[in-house]
This record gives structure tokens, sequence and C-alpha cells, in this order.
């Protein structure tokens, strides 16, 4: 994809989030590069602070926890188009609790902390389009924990078959179960039981 059309999907998607005027959306576009980045292709390990956002244009991403006993937990996926990283580390500027990872080839729109938080203190209406953008990402947080904590395997499968379909051809089942935090063979049956 070439940065011009990789741009027009940017501003595609910011638009539906909150609109830039002119002025704040050519300073926006002009702070982004593109990126390639292979399959397991570590983006952000544990201890390192997020220094970057992406804005995702082909591939499919993870961020995971790996606790005791190497234990994962995929926490969110990324995919077109959408923004990426870690994003309580990029926001805070603290070390990440969490790798991030293509799980198949990339390729991203990516900016540094250093040029998004100028824009915030350049325009105000820019730090609004940031605060939204993070509102949304929060709100999706706390419904998934609601279903993490709440809801049956079924209910859990359903939801996300609702709410995203379309994961089902884009990432390997076994960390859809994970993200699900179901077992491999019961993600498969609900596979093959559970129709919307």
């Amino acid at each position: 994809m070439e940065l011009h059309d990789a741009i027009e999907q940017l501003k595609k998607f910011s638009n539906a989030i909150h609109a830039l005027n002119e002025h704040e959306w050519n300073d926006f576009a002009s702070i982004w590069q593109l990126q390639e980045a292979k399959r397991k292709t570590i983006l952000t390990a544990v201890g390192d602070t997020e220094r970057n956002l992406y804005f995702v244009l082909d591939g499919v991403q993870r961020a995971f926890y790996i606790g005791g006993n190497d234990k994962e937990a995929t926490i969110v996926f990324t995919y077109p188009f959408s923004f990426s990283g870690v994003a309580d580390s990029f926001l805070t500027q603290t070390p990440s609790k969490y790798h991030f990872e293509t799980l198949t080839k990339s390729v991203f729109l990516k900016t540094s902390y250093q040029q998004v938080f100028q824009l915030m203190d350049r325009y105000h209406n820019f730090e609004r389009f940031i605060r939204i953008a993070t509102s949304y990402s929060l709100k999706g947080v706390l419904e998934r924990q609601i279903e993490l904590q709440c809801f049956s395997a079924e209910e859990k499968f359903r939801a996300l078959l609702q709410r995203s379909p379309h994961v089902l051809r884009l990432i390997p089942h076994k960390y859809l179960a994970n993200y699900l935090g179901i077992d491999a063979t019961t993600f498969s049956k609900l596979l093959g039981t559970v129709r919307l």
C-alpha cells in the first residue's frame, strides 16, 4: 500500500472517532511513516516502554501477558483498520507488562509518542480526539472484563461472534480460545455447534 492510500485509510478511521479541522489533520497526517514486520515479530517486549503508536493496514497482531508456568493470556488483537500498540505503556510512558507481537506479516503506519503528544499540546481538538479514542478503548476493556468474569464459555464465544465474526478467518483458533479464557477443545466444540 502506498503512503497516500494508507493516510486516506487513517483519515477515514479517524473521522469516525472525531473530526479534525484541515490544519490539525494535515499536521497529524504528516507524522506517520510506513513500516512492515514479519510474522511473529515482537514489536514491544515486557519491560520496554511503548514509544510508538501504530495504525494497522494489513495483518493481525496481539498483546499478551505471560504468567506463572509460562501461561499466556491474550489481552487484545488488532487488525486493519485500527490503532495498535501497548496502549497503557504508550499513554503513560511506563514499562509494558505485555508483549506486543505480529501474528502474521503486518504493515503499519507508525508514529512516535513525542510526535503525538506534541500535537496534543498544540491542539486542544487533537487532545479531544485522543481522549475520545481512549474512552472507546476503555469501554471495550470494561465490557471484556465483564465477559471474562461473568459469562459462560458459550456466552463468551457468542459475544465474540456478535462483535467480530470476521476474526474466525483472521486469527488462529488457539489464540482466540486463549483470548476467551477457554481451552482449545471447548472452542472447537463451540465452533461446531454455536450458530448466530
